[in-house]
C-alpha cells in the first residue's frame, strides 16, 4: 500500500469518527444532521422548471442535500458507511493529483444546493479543508427559496408555504409580500381568513368575487391594518423569532380571546399592548411580570400601593394633544338607583370626550343578571348617543374592577360605600383598596349626574396632586369648564410656592383659573369651598401615604369621599 493511499485511508477513518460524533451530538441536541432529499424537496416546493447556469464556484457549506445519496452522508458530508472506504479513498487520491477531477453537478434552490453528481468529491473536499468547489449549476424554479440553514423542520414550513401560495394564488397577485410562518400547520388559518373574507364580500356585493379581488381586498382592509399595528408597536422587537404573519394570526386570536373574556370588543392596539406585556420574552417584560407576580403573592390587596405615580400620565402624553384623554370609560354598576346614576354620569363624560363606555355588572356566583338589564343599558347609551358595551360576570367586585381598569382610561363608580372612620372598616373597604391600586383615575359619583361645568382642584404640590393638576388642565382646556385651584395650609413661603407652581403649569397650558388659599381642617375646607363656589366636580390626588398609614391614620381622601355630595375625581 502506497503512502498516499494509506494517508487517504486515514482521512476516511477520521471522517467516519467525526460522523459518529456528529450523530451523537445531533441526538443530544435534537437537531437533525441528515441531508435533504432533492426529490422530496422538489415535490414539496412544486418545482416548475430547471435552467442551466453553467460552471461556477459554489460554497461547500451551502450544499444541504443530494439527489440519490442523501442517506450515505451527514449534513456536513461526512461518510456514514464503512463500505464507502474504497471509493472515498480513491476519490481522495484522484482529487490530489495534478489533473484533479472535473466539476460536480448540482441543483440550486434559492441559496442552497443539492448534489446531482459528485457526492464523494464534496465529502473529500470538505475533509481536506476546501471552502468552495466547481460545479455545473442547474437553477430550479420554485415559489419559495431555501437557505443553507434549512433543515427538515424548516423544509416542512417551506413546503406548507409553497402549498399555500399555489392554492391561493397569493404569489401571483401579491408577489412582493412575504406571508411566511414559523409554526407548522397554520397556513390553513390564512386560507380560511381569505375564504371567509371573499364570502362576505360576495354577500355584500351580491355577486361572485374573484380570488384576485378577494385577496387584494383582504390584504388592504384586514391584513395590512393589523401589520401596521405590529410595526407601530414594535412587536417584532418583543418577539424576534416570529414573522409579521405569525404575529398577525396570534394578534387576531388573542384579540378574540380577550373579547370573549372581557365581554366587550377589544381594539387591535389594545390586544397588541396586552400581548407584549403578557408574553414577550424580552428581559424587561419578563422582569416586570416576575416582579408583579412576586408583589401579588407577598402583598395583600388591601396593602398594595398600585403602580408608580405618573405611570398613567406617561402613557397619555401631553395635555395639548389633539387626542381625547378619556376615550374609554369603565362603569361598574348594580341595578339600582345609585348604579344607574353612575352610568348617567359616565355617559355624560363619554359624550364630551366622543368616547365609549364599557359597562360592568357583577353578580354573585350563579346568580343571573336582572331581566332587561342589557336592554336598559343599551337604551340609555343610545339616548346619550354614546357607544356602549356591557359585560356581565361574577366574582370579587374590587378585583374585577381593578383587572378591567387597565383596559380603559377612566373608572366611574357609585360612591355608595366610602371608607368608614374606624381603622378596621378602612382595612375592609373595597373603595379604599380600589383607589390605592387602580392604575387609572377614578370618578366617584355620590348622587345624580351633574353637568360638570365648574371644577375645584385641591392642590398641595404632592406627586399625586400634580397628576390631578394635569387632568384639571386637560378638562379646563378641552371642555372649556371653569377651574378653581385651592391650597389648604398655613400661610407662608411654602403655600406661596405651591400656588405659584400650579399657576406656572396652568399658564403653560393656556388655562385660566381662579386661585384660593385657606388654612384649617383640610377636608372641611375643601368641601366648604366647593359648596361656596357651587363646584360640580372635585379633583384631587389619591392617597399620599403608604396603605398602612392610611388605614391607621385615615386621610383627607376618606373624609371628602364620605361627606361630598358632588362627583370626586381621584388621580394617581
Amino acid at each position: 500500500m502506497s503512502q498516499l493511499f494509506w494517508q487517504a485511508a486515514q482521512d476516511f477513518r477520521a471522517a467516519r469518527r467525526a460522523a459518529d460524533v456528529e450523530h451523537v451530538l445531533a441526538r443530544l441536541s435534537g437537531r437533525s444532521n441528515e441531508l435533504l432529499s432533492y426529490e422530496e424537496v422538489r415535490k414539496k416546493l412544486h418545482a416548475t422548471a430547471i435552467h442551466p447556469q453553467g460552471v461556477r464556484d459554489i460554497p461547500l457549506d451551502a450544499i444541504i442535500g443530494s439527489e440519490g445519496r442523501y442517506t450515505d452522508f451527514t449534513r456536513t458530508f461526512l461518510p456514514k458507511q464503512e463500505s464507502d472506504m474504497e471509493r472515498w479513498t480513491r476519490v481522495n487520491l484522484a482529487v490530489q493529483r495534478p489533473a484533479g477531477l472535473g466539476p460536480i453537478e448540482v441543483y440550486q434552490i434559492g441559496e442552497a444546493y443539492f448534489v446531482r453528481d459528485g457526492n464523494h468529491r464534496v465529502s473529500v473536499a470538505r475533509q481536506l479543508g476546501a471552502t468552495y468547489i466547481q460545479a455545473y449549476v442547474n437553477a430550479v424554479e420554485t415559489s419559495v427559496s431555501l437557505t443553507p440553514d434549512t433543515g427538515m423542520a424548516e423544509l416542512i414550513l417551506k413546503a406548507e408555504y409553497a402549498d399555500f401560495l399555489k392554492s391561493t394564488g397569493v404569489a401571483e397577485w401579491l408577489p412582493d409580500v412575504n406571508f411566511e410562518l414559523t409554526i407548522p400547520g397554520h397556513y390553513w388559518k390564512l386560507e380560511e381568513h381569505i375564504d371567509v373574507h371573499r364570502y362576505f364580500m360576495g354577500m355584500n356585493a351580491e355577486r361572485e368575487i374573484s380570488p384576485a379581488e378577494a385577496i387584494s381586498h383582504w390584504y388592504e382592509t384586514v391584513y395590512l391594518p393589523v401589520v401596521r399595528v405590529i410595526r407601530e408597536r414594535g412587536l417584532l422587537r418583543d418577539f424576534p423569532t416570529r414573522t409579521e404573519t405569525d404575529l398577525y394570526l396570534w394578534l387576531l386570536e388573542h384579540r378574540a380571546e380577550l373579547t370573549q373574556t372581557l365581554g366587550w370588543e377589544v381594539a387591535t392596539e389594545e390586544a397588541a399592548s396586552h400581548l407584549t406585556a403578557e408574553y414577550s420574552p424580552h428581559s424587561r417584560r419578563l422582569a416586570a411580570r416576575i416582579g408583579e407576580h412576586i408583589r401579588a403573592v407577598l402583598t395583600p390587596d388591601t396593602l398594595s400601593a398600585g403602580p408608580p405615580v405618573g405611570s398613567w400620565r406617561a402613557e397619555q402624553g401631553q395635555v395639548g394633544s389633539e387626542l381625547a384623554l378619556f376615550p374609554r370609560i369603565l362603569v361598574p354598576f348594580q341595578d339600582n338607583q345609585a348604579g344607574w346614576q353612575a352610568v348617567e354620569q359616565a355617559l355624560s363624560w363619554a359624550a364630551r370626550e366622543a368616547g365609549q363606555i364599557r359597562g360592568l355588572h357583577i353578580t354573585a356566583a350563579g346568580e343571573p343578571a336582572a331581566a332587561g338589564l342589557k336592554e336598559q343599558f343599551a337604551r340609555r347609551c343610545q339616548e346619550a348617543e354614546v357607544l356602549g358595551q356591557l359585560s356581565i360576570t361574577s366574582g370579587d367586585v374590587t378585583q374585577l374592577i381593578y383587572d378591567r381598569s387597565r383596559w380603559v382610561d377612566l373608572v366611574v363608580i357609585s360612591l355608595t360605600h366610602p371608607p368608614e372612620p374606624q381603622p378596621l372598616a378602612r382595612w375592609n373597604s373595597g373603595f379604599r383598596s380600589l383607589i390605592s391600586r387602580c392604575p387609572r383615575p377614578v370618578l366617584a359619583v355620590p348622587g345624580p349626574a351633574r353637568p360638570l361645568r365648574r371644577a375645584l382642584l385641591a392642590y398641595d404640590g404632592s406627586p399625586k396632586a400634580r397628576e390631578a393638576l394635569f387632568v384639571a388642565a386637560y378638562l379646563a382646556g378641552r371642555w372649556n369648564i371653569s377651574l378653581a385651584v385651592l391650597t389648604v395650609m398655613d400661610p407662608g413661603p411654602e403655600m406661596a410656592e405651591i400656588l405659584a407652581d400650579a399657576q406656572r403649569y396652568l399658564a403653560a397650558q393656556d388655562c385660566c383659573a381662579a386661585y384660593h388659599n385657606a388654612s384649617g381642617p383640610v377636608a372641611e375646607t375643601i368641601l366648604r369651598t366647593a359648596a361656596s363656589l357651587d363646584s360640580d366636580l372635585l379633583i384631587m390626588g389619591g392617597y399620599s401615604l403608604t396603605p398602612w398609614l392610611e388605614i391607621v391614620m385615615g386621610s383627607t381622601v376618606d373624609q371628602v369621599s364620605r361627606e361630598s355630595d358632588r362627583p370626586l375625581l381621584l388621580c394617581r
